[in-house]
């Protein structure tokens, strides 16, 4: 606190406090919306070089331009239902999509197995990130090699069926469709974040694993934004769309991000991955780009399935 004193009498300073002036120590923001509302995708910004990379080019892949992040919208998964305008524009349906799928993860996943009630609603409030696997047959065949059919996401294919009707997809459907959208030799690791959303932060650059393992696996981020028929950025990780290929190095453990602690790149660089009605989906493989939470963060949360 203000009042802690050293031996010599000056103020105590937090570790951040040395890299920050005074007014950036405690970046908080009253109107973070306004905030986002002002700054610009920049998705035609220029590819980044690493200076490690500018040297010999005829060992390195180039990344083909429009490739890097692909935004797709959940009309085009689910087509004739009308999912987009009733996911963008409907609250209640967001939260209960939400909810239920959360719901359904935690009940289904053997970590939290025998965990109580108390720890249970704790864990599943919705401003607290959750995470498991999208794949939901290693969850029902042993019963449906028995001739019955068993869902895992039940909870969620109500929600479906109620706001889409019968000819909703089921919860199991909607988790592998959305899935199968990361390509060949996903992890099925699926994680709802909600991150930091009431200060501006700086940029942590990273990729979450550095791999492609089938050449074509990409991560696939589902956008849950705070507003009804929002059109803006701040629901998205930011990005950095990279000329070259960046693989992780064959000693780098599978499955932990690399991480670049130390670099700063300059504004012109950084896309900030727009959502909108038709762009409910962006899809792009982890050796394509690095990212980053946005610096100001501006939704109910993003789901990433890998």
């Amino acid at each position: 606190s203000d009042q802690t004193q050293t031996t010599n009498g000056e103020r105590k300073r937090a570790p951040h406090q040395f890299d920050h002036t005074k007014a950036d120590a405690r970046p908080f923001l009253d109107d973070p919306a306004s905030f986002v509302k002002q700054q610009s995708p920049n998705e035609d910004a220029p590819c980044y070089v690493f200076p490690d990379d500018d040297g010999d080019h005829s060992k390195l892949t180039k990344i083909p331009e429009g490739s890097h992040i692909i935004s797709i919208s959940l009309d085009d998964t689910f087509p004739n239902l009308d999912f987009s305008e009733k996911f963008c524009s409907t609250t209640a349906f967001r939260d209960e999509l939400r909810n239920s799928m959360r719901e359904d993860i935690f009940d289904s996943t053997p970590v939290y197995d025998g965990m109580s009630e108390k720890v249970r609603k704790m864990l599943l409030l919705p401003d607290s990130s959750l995470q498991g696997s999208w794949n939901c047959r290693q969850h029902t065949e042993d019963a449906e090699n028995d001739g019955d059919t068993v869902l895992r996401m039940r909870k969620l294919t109500q929600v479906l069926k109620e706001y889409l009707g019968e000819k909703a997809p089921t919860g199991d459907q909607f988790m592998e469709t959305i899935g199968n959208l990361c390509g060949s030799k996903p992890s099925t690791h699926w994680i709802d974040i909600v991150g930091i959303t009431d200060r501006k932060i700086s940029h942590s650059w990273h990729q979450d694993t550095g791999r492609s393992p089938g050449g074509d696996t990409r991560t696939v981020l589902l956008g849950f934004p705070k507003e009804d028929n929002y059109d803006g950025v701040g629901v998205f990780s930011h990005a950095v769309k990279l000329r070259y290929e960046r693989v992780a190095p064959e000693d780098h453990p599978n499955n932990e991000p690399v991480v670049y602690p130390e670099l700063t790149v300059d504004d012109e660089y950084i896309v900030k991955p727009r959502f909108a009605k038709g762009s409910e989906v962006i899809l792009f493989r982890d050796i394509d780009s690095i990212h980053s939470a946005p610096d100001c963060t501006y939704r109910a949360s993003v789901m990433r399935f890998m």
